[in-house]
């Protein structure tokens, strides 16, 4: 009877120390990443890199989605957004998606910031052309659209890829800077991509 005691014991400890060990915290927005929704609009930080803190707005000029996030390095990251908009859309009235965007980086990578680059992708890790419909706007007026509070000057480019970067400034550690620009889909999906890339000094 002693001995059976025992055994049952043992084997109620290690399971015990089964589920322990199975268990891991998700006590951070990076190690548990969640759905952020503004609008018709859904933004995750699941594939790392960065964490998204808040969000708000509903995408219109007036009252831009503000994207807030933190960048723990200076690798790129890829934000995704997702969106039902598009099983709304009247193709004899809508032309797609057209939403602006601000988003507000954080830098506490511990190096400065001389640069900040953003790329369109709608496939994962395959630059946006300029025939797929997706870009920052391309075909339109963007005076006015595109500015930052950390950098005085820009460049987009549309082929190879739809690409933007930020110059002229620099971003310490611990501090941050804001980025407003359109983002445009004229043949809209519902899943598509923006690589972010803070940028060091080269030496």
């Amino acid at each position: 009877m002693k001995r059976y005691r025992t055994d049952w014991m043992l084997r109620g400890t290690m399971a015990i120390c089964m589920l322990f060990v199975g268990y891991v915290p998700r006590g951070s927005a990076q190690e548990d990443p969640r759905l952020w929704t503004a609008g018709p609009y859904s933004f995750s930080d699941e594939l790392g890199g960065f964490v998204i803190r808040s969000i708000s707005g509903t995408g219109t000029m007036q009252d831009p989605i503000i994207l807030t996030e933190e960048f723990p390095s200076v690798t790129p990251t890829t934000l995704i957004i997702r969106t039902e908009k598009i099983a709304q859309l009247n193709p004899s009235e809508d032309a797609g998606i057209l939403f602006y965007l601000r988003v507000r980086a954080t830098n506490s990578s511990g190096h400065p910031w001389v640069e900040f680059e953003f790329e369109l992708q709608e496939q994962l890790n395959v630059p946006s052309d300029y025939g797929d419909g997706l870009s920052f706007y391309q075909p339109g007026d963007k005076r006015g659209m595109i500015k930052s509070t950390g950098y005085g000057t820009f460049s987009d480019d549309f082929e190879p890829y739809d690409r933007m970067v930020f110059r002229d400034g620099k971003i310490d550690p611990g501090f941050g800077a804001s980025f407003d620009f359109p983002i445009a889909d004229f043949t809209p999906k519902r899943v598509f991509y923006l690589v972010q890339e803070p940028r060091i000094p080269s030496s």
